[in-house]
């Protein structure tokens, strides 16, 4: 898989939506599941990729050395500058998966990802579900980001995530259509709620136990332990022989 910030796109105006057919509207929500295999890859992310890679849809990466860091950027919470800052010494390139509320109120954040080579990924307008929308409502939900972000910023997003971890067969079908890859995520933990932030010294020793090559870790910037321990985490992962 190819995490090139600078990899073409085509245009918002030529992307290439056309009606997709047949395939399953059954709404899912994502997990990667407990149980892992002999390299310590949810078992439920690797069968994801199997199921879903033909329609650009990934819960790894192909990189067996590599670690990709991600952030879902729903709202602003004031821990954004630290965390590039801490990417910045660390020269780490992450992605952050942006809603419209987020590229619009924070410009300056936003344009700081750019100019420091970090990827923007797209998190939906409003972050609606894909599977609950009509097909037209779905891809304006992914293509009025894709041409606010190009028409504000200049920059070409080439990924999506889903809002919710919610989807279907047809709506990945659909966002290929679209012209995005989708990203899933191989690690996570319940680091979004603000009011009950979980313990430093347990969210280090459990994100730095349950690393994988090809690992996709999904973290939230509005944490305040991930601001605390991100640079700790990348030195663990490094110390374990990944690149990140």
């Amino acid at each position: 898989m190819k995490m090139n910030a600078s990899a073409a796109l085509l245009t918002a105006a030529a992307l290439p939506c056309s009606v997709v057919y047949a395939a399953d509207c059954s709404k899912t929500g994502y997990g990667q599941g407990t149980a892992v295999d002999e390299k310590n890859r949810p078992l439920d992310a690797v069968q994801f990729n199997s199921r879903f890679g033909d329609l650009d849809a990934f819960a790894l990466s192909e990189d067996d050395k590599r670690i990709i860091i991600t952030f879902d950027q729903g709202y602003e919470n004031g821990y954004t500058a630290k965390i590039l800052d801490t990417l910045k010494e660390k020269k780490v390139q992450a992605i952050f998966f942006l809603t419209g509320p987020y590229a619009k109120t924070e410009q300056a954040l936003v344009q700081r990802m750019i100019d420091e080579g970090h990827i923007l990924g797209n998190h939906g307008m409003t972050h609606a579900s894909l599977p609950d929308l009509s097909d037209n409502d779905a891809r304006h939900e992914i293509q009025s980001l894709h041409s606010y972000i190009l028409d504000k910023y200049g920059y070409q997003m080439q990924y999506f995530r889903c809002p919710c971890g919610e989807y279907s067969e047809h709506a990945l079908e659909l966002t290929k259509e679209c012209g995005y890859t989708t990203l899933f995520w191989s690690s996570a933990y319940v680091d979004w709620k603000t009011d009950c932030q979980p313990d430093p010294d347990d969210s280090l020793k459990k994100m730095t136990d349950a690393a994988h090559g090809g690992e996709i870790l999904l973290l939230h910037s509005v944490s305040a332990t991930n601001a605390e321990i991100l640079g700790e985490l990348i030195d663990n992962f490094r110390a374990n022989g990944f690149t990140v």
